[in-house]
């Protein structure tokens, strides 16, 4: 099942992607996390050291390796150069397990603390005027194209603040989208623009209250999302531990704040993939950026007999 933590910046989705990732990996679930954000927070949120975050390999890096391993034998791509961020598998294409041995994990995934991960890249200064963010997250959106996940199997994005992730078809690659919301009238306004761009593509969201400190907090969130206000959590000293460079063990997060998370995982459980929905989101996606700029002639990837499904 695939979840991405969204949000305003600051509200701590990234804490949210790391501490439920780390329940799952706690609890032995096959998790494989994913940083989509521009500012990439979530090793160090993991556990990792300064020294490690440096060393971590990236998936925009290893852009040539991914499409070339990705398109396999599939006939209607030429060459790994023809594929795009949103190239929908096709008989023949590889496609991805959650917990698999292939040449993309071994070059881009490493293990923190338990947890499989995997960046998509920083924002460098060698990319500023002549590209944006959207083209690294790119390598993000194939792999979620290409991943088969089961039920039971977990894969967790953080994404990059605000309504920036409606920039690509990668906000239709998830079973739910957790928004983190602080009880503040900025942290709802981006929960609304998300609501509203999000309604026209059967976008399942789920309202995660953070940093509630008392029942008008809680109140405040309720009159404002409503139904949509699946759980929340309180001010923590086992997050403001880890946001200080100490990450505890997971048990150790207070217990309101655990059955938050097993909540989420629950909620994620109860979704059902419609693989046909899928994958006709993906298609849907690479045609628009076809037409758009890409160029008419890759709509011929389309394979349009093929339906993805789990192993």
């Amino acid at each position: 099942m695939k979840i991405a933590f969204v949000g305003k910046g600051g509200s701590g989705k990234t804490t949210l992607s790391a501490v439920f990732t780390r329940r799952l990996v706690a609890e032995r679930a096959p998790v494989l996390a994913i940083d989509a954000d521009i500012n990439q927070h979530l090793a160090a949120a993991l556990g990792a050291t300064e020294e490690e975050v440096l060393t971590l390999p990236t998936l925009s890096a290893h852009l040539p390796l991914i499409k070339d391993w990705l398109r396999g034998s599939n006939p209607r791509i030429s060459s790994a150069a023809e594929m795009i961020k949103t190239t929908p598998p096709g008989a023949g294409s590889r496609l991805l397990e959650v917990a698999q041995d292939n040449p993309i994990y071994a070059a881009c995934v490493r293990e923190i603390d338990g947890a499989r991960l995997a960046l998509t890249g920083p924002f460098t200064d060698d990319d500023l005027g002549v590209a944006c963010y959207h083209s690294k997250v790119g390598a993000a959106e194939l792999l979620l194209n290409h991943l088969v996940d089961g039920p039971g199997e977990y894969v967790v994005v953080d994404m990059t603040a605000g309504a920036d992730s409606f920039a690509s078809g990668l906000f239709t690659r998830f079973d739910l989208t957790a928004l983190v919301c602080e009880p503040t009238l900025r942290s709802v306004g981006v929960y609304r623009q998300y609501l509203g761009y999000a309604k026209d593509f059967g976008i399942r969201i789920a309202v995660i209250g953070n940093k509630v400190c008392d029942q008008d907090d809680l109140d405040f969130l309720r009159d404002e999302v409503g139904d949509n206000l699946l759980c929340w959590l309180g001010r923590s000293s086992h997050v403001r531990a880890a946001e200080r460079g100490r990450v505890l063990p997971v048990s150790e997060l207070e217990p309101d704040n655990l059955a938050a998370l097993d909540t989420i995982r629950a909620e994620l459980d109860g979704t059902t993939r419609d693989w046909a929905a899928y994958q006709r989101q993906a298609v849907e996606f690479h045609l628009r950026n076809a037409r758009a700029w890409a160029g008419e002639d890759l709509a011929a990837q389309v394979d349009p007999d093929f339906i993805p499904s789990a192993r």
